[in-house]
C-alpha cells in the first residue's frame, strides 16, 4: 500500500471493535477521561524523561480517516462504524507534562477528555510514540549527565528501523546529546554532524591521501577517524596533513581509555594541544562515566542510545479513569488486576520542592489538584483544547525543561547505579 498522511491505521484492531460495539450500545458518547501513565520506572532507574509530546501532537492532528484509510478497514467493522469513522475529528481536551520534563512512577503523563469513542481511539499511536521516544530520552539522559558537560553525539540510525531512528535522534536531542548523524532529524531542526567512515580511507591508496582529500573538502577543523591501521601513525599523519589546529581525531575501537591517554600526549607532542579526542564504538552511560579521568573531549553513541539501553520501552500504559455516569457525573473507575491494576479518577500533578528548589516528591491529586506550598511546580500543562492544538513548542524548549528539571533533582540521580526512584510518588 502506498504511504499515506493519516495517522489512524496506526493503531490496533481491537480498538475499532470496540468502538463498533459501543456505537451500538449507546455508550460510545459517554464522556470519559484516559490516562497515560507508568505503573513503575524500568528496574533500576531513578528517573524517566519524557519525549514524543510534539510528535504526538501531529500524530493526532493526522488521526483522519480518509477514503483510503476507510478502504483499508474493509471487513474489519459494520457500514455503520465506517461511516462514523468518515467523520471523525478528535473535539476533546488534553492534559500532559510537556516534553523534556522528568516523570516517576504513576506520573499522570497524559490526561485525555473526550468521548469514549473519541479517546479510546488514540490508545496505540500515543503508547508507541512515548513509550519508544521516553525509552530514549531516559537513556540519552542518563547518558549526557555521566558525560559531565562533554559533548554526545547521537550516531545509532543504522541499529535500528529508519522512522525510528529520527525519532530516536528527536528524543535524543531533548535530553541533551548535541547532534545527531542522521540528516533527517533536521527536520525536527536537530543539528547534525559528521566526517568519514572507515571505507574513506580504505578507497585511498594510501592514509595520508585519505586524510588529504578530507582536510581539503572540509578543512583542518575536521574530526579525523584515525584506528583503520596504526593509531600512532595515522595521529601523526593527521598533524602533518592539517597542522597543529586540526579539529578532532575519532577512536573506534580498543580500549579507549588507554588510548586516549596516549593519543592525547601524542597530540600534544605534536603542538596540537586543542586538537580534541572523540570517542565511539558500543558506549552506554557506562562505558561514558568510565571514560571521566581520561581525555576525551566527546562521545558518539549509537546502539544503547537508540534501544534505550536495555530499556526498549518505558511502560507506559493507557487506562480508562472516569466516564459518565447515568447522572452525567464523572464515576471513577479503576481496574483491580493483579499486578496491573489501575487508580481510577482524573489526576492532578505537582513536584514538589524545597525551599532551595530541589525536589522531594511527585504529588499527585485524585479527582482535585493537590496544593502547592509556595516551592512547587505544577506539572500539567494543556495540550489540546476543544480538539485544536495548542501545546505546539521549539525542540529547544523541551531540551531547555529537561535541563532545568534534571538539575532539580537530588543528588542521587546522578548515580549510575540500580536503585529506587530518587524521589517518592505521594498520593494527595
Amino acid at each position: 500500500m502506498a504511504p499515506v498522511d493519516s495517522t489512524a491505521l496506526l493503531t490496533d484492531h481491537y480498538e475499532l471493535t470496540m468502538l463498533q460495539a459501543a456505537l451500538a450500545a449507546g455508550t460510545a458518547g459517554r464522556r470519559s477521561v484516559f490516562e497515560l501513565f507508568p505503573r513503575r520506572l524500568p528496574e533500576g532507574r531513578r528517573y524517566g524523561v519524557v519525549a514524543g509530546v510534539g510528535r504526538a501532537l501531529d500524530a493526532l492532528e493526522a488521526f483522519r480517516f480518509d477514503d483510503d484509510t476507510l478502504a483499508a478497514l474493509d471487513g474489519v467493522v459494520d457500514a455503520p462504524t465506517l461511516s462514523w469513522l468518515a467523520d471523525y475529528r478528535f473535539s476533546g481536551d488534553v492534559w500532559g507534562y510537556a516534553e523534556g520534563e522528568l516523570y516517576f512512577p504513576n506520573s499522570p503523563l497524559l490526561v485525555v477528555e473526550s468521548t469514549f469513542a473519541e479517546a479510546v481511539l488514540l490508545e496505540t499511536v500515543l503508547l508507541s510514540i512515548y513509550n519508544h521516544d521516553s525509552a530514549v530520552a531516559s537513556a540519552a539522559s542518563r547518558m549526557t549527565m555521566a558525560a559531565g558537560g562533554r559533548p554526545c553525539i547521537e550516531m545509532g540510525s543504522r541499529r535500528t528501523h529508519e522512522v525510528a531512528a529520527v525519532a530516536a535522534a528527536r528524543a535524543a536531542y531533548v535530553a541533551g546529546f548535541e547532534a545527531s548523524s542522521n540528516l533527517a532529524a533536521r527536520r525536527y531542526g536537530v543539528p547534525t554532524t559528521g566526517t568519514s567512515a572507515h571505507s574513506f580511507t580504505l578507497l585511498h591508496d594510501t592514509e595520508e591521501q585519505a586524510f588529504r582529500a578530507q582536510v581539503t573538502s572540509l578543512g583542518v577543523g575536521t574530526t579525523l577517524l584515525v584506528d583503520t591501521y596504526d593509531i600512532a601513525q595515522a595521529v601523526r599523519l593527521g598533524v602533518e596533513v592539517a597542522g597543529p589546529s586540526l579539529g578532532a581525531v575519532r577512536l573506534d575501537s580498543g580500549d579507549l581509555g588507554v588510548l586516549a591517554v596516549q593519543v592525547r600526549e601524542q597530540l600534544d607532542s605534536l603542538g596540537a594541544r586543542q586538537t580534541k579526542i572523540i570517542v565511539t564504538s558500543d558506549l552506554d552511560e557506562f562505558a561514558i562515566a568510565a571514560l571521566a579521568a581520561a581525555p576525551v573531549d566527546g562521545y558518539g553513541v549509537g546502539t544503547e542510545l537508540v534501544t534505550g539501553s536495555g530499556h526498549p520501552t518505558s511502560g507506559f500504559v493507557y487506562k480508562l479513569v472516569a466516564r459518565e455516569g447515568a447522572d452525567g457525573e464523572l464515576v471513577s473507575v479503576a481496574k483491580k488486576s493483579i499486578d496491573k491494576g489501575s487508580l481510577g479518577g482524573r489526576k492532578y500533578a505537582l513536584r514538589r520542592r524545597s525551599s532551595r528548589g530541589v525536589a522531594e516528591a511527585e504529588v499527585i491529586g485524585i479527582g482535585t489538584a493537590p496544593v502547592d506550598d509556595g516551592d512547587d511546580r505544577a506539572l500539567l500543562v494543556r495540550l489540546v483544547e476543544k480538539g485544536e492544538i495548542v501545546g505546539r513548542e521549539p525542540l529547544t524548549a523541551a531540551r531547555d525543561r529537561h535541563a532545568a528539571s534534571r538539575a532539580e533533582l537530588p543528588l542521587a540521580a546522578q548515580s549510575m547505579a540500580k536503585g529506587e526512584p530518587v524521589i517518592p510518588t505521594l498520593f494527595a
